[in-house]
């Protein structure tokens, strides 16, 4: 496990260098998951968000051209970088603001500060049970009362759960890229100080990937 540990800090230079050579790694277009999050954010009047994970900004650029304002965090200095450009190009930097960012620490904002919480599949990244867990409540800290976290991770049917190399808990390397499946087990294990409003399942990707789509509610 102890080895496991030290290749679990690698995946941050990993994820660097494909940032930087792979301009649009995921694509353009917003996911799935940030559509449906931007719809469940307008029902309840929020404007403010916190996402985590941005990766290269499909999502963040997508949130801003909503009208959200958007606190964005990565941990790789070239997806940053990148989501910074595009909003400035597109003239939402007045709505983007982007931080490098490690999510195993303390996250940089006030207690009680955003509306809403949005992150695809940052949870299930490679993060020890553990750290997930202090992720959850960091998240829980940095929301309003009543606020909403939204959340998508790779479950058990995903066609990558079990192969690949086994990297301890139920998280597996494959390609490279070290997932942390997850099931509905373990939504519940981190739902403390939550409300669970719902758990959808759905489908991304030429796989395709198998997801689950998580929204709670700070209690």
């Amino acid at each position: 496990m102890e080895q496991n540990k030290g290749i679990l800090g690698e995946q941050q230079p990993h994820w660097e260098t494909n940032f930087a050579n792979r301009v649009e790694m995921f694509g353009e277009v917003p996911s799935d998951a940030a559509v449906k999050a931007a719809e469940i954010f307008e029902k309840r009047g929020i404007k403010t968000i916190l996402e985590l994970g941005g990766g290269q900004g499909r999502d963040t650029i997508y949130f801003a051209q909503k009208g959200f304002k958007v606190h964005v965090l990565d941990y790789t200095h070239s997806g940053i970088s990148a989501i910074k450009e595009k909003a400035q190009k597109l003239g939402l930097s007045n709505s983007v603001e982007a931080l490098q960012h490690d999510v195993k620490t303390p996250l940089p904002f006030d207690d009680a500060f955003f509306e809403g919480c949005y992150s695809h599949m940052l949870f299930c990244m490679a993060f020890t049970v553990q750290e997930i867990k202090f992720l959850a409540q960091e998240v829980n800290r940095v929301l309003k009362p009543d606020g909403i976290n939204v959340y998508s991770v790779r479950n058990l049917s995903d066609p990558h759960f079990g192969t690949g190399i086994h990297r301890g808990e139920k998280m597996y390397e494959v390609g490279g890229f070290i997932v942390h499946f997850f099931d509905k087990e373990m939504i519940e294990e981190l739902s403390e100080g939550y409300k669970i409003l719902q758990i959808n399942e759905f489908e991304e990707g030429g796989m395709p990937r198998r997801l689950y789509l998580v929204t709670q509610q700070k209690e």
